[in-house]
């Protein structure tokens, strides 16, 4: 289960020099658990994507307001390994928007729960497109 916060701080996307554009940073927390790991107790490269494209699809959702879809992700970068226990703390921003798509960028943040030591696991950028969907009707 994650948790969903808006941050409206300055974000590491902006002081990079990243971001083309304002606005709050989606942030999600997950915790590693055993079954999200692989033989060596570490996270699963899959599970990370996983919580990766999710927190992307919050951020151009929230960003756009309109139904979207992954299309690809670009430069995923696995830089450190996250263990089991260990907090992983997602953040994705919007770097561009097109036509119809939108670039977002996130990051993925490992923290030891008893010493709040953080590094940075794994960032990449997914680019989502906007779907028109059938709505439900209400009976």
């Amino acid at each position: 289960m994650s948790h969903l916060i808006m941050r409206s701080e300055t974000s590491n996307f902006l002081r990079a020099g990243r971001a083309s554009l304002p606005g709050p940073e989606i942030c999600m927390v997950e915790i590693v658990f055993p079954n999200d790991a692989n033989h060596q107790g570490t996270l699963f490269g899959g599970r990370a994507l996983a919580w990766m494209d999710k927190a992307a699809f919050v951020a151009a959702t929230r960003f756009a307001r309109a139904h979207v879809v992954t299309v690809r992700s670009d430069g995923v970068d696995f830089k450190h390994p996250v263990s089991v226990v260990e907090i992983a703390e997602l953040r994705a921003r919007v770097l561009s928007v097109g036509r119809s798509s939108i670039r977002v960028a996130v990051q993925l943040w490992s923290e030891q729960l008893l010493s709040g030591a953080r590094q940075l696991a794994t960032e990449g950028t997914f680019v989502m497109v906007s779907v028109k969907t059938k709505q439900p009707q209400a009976d």
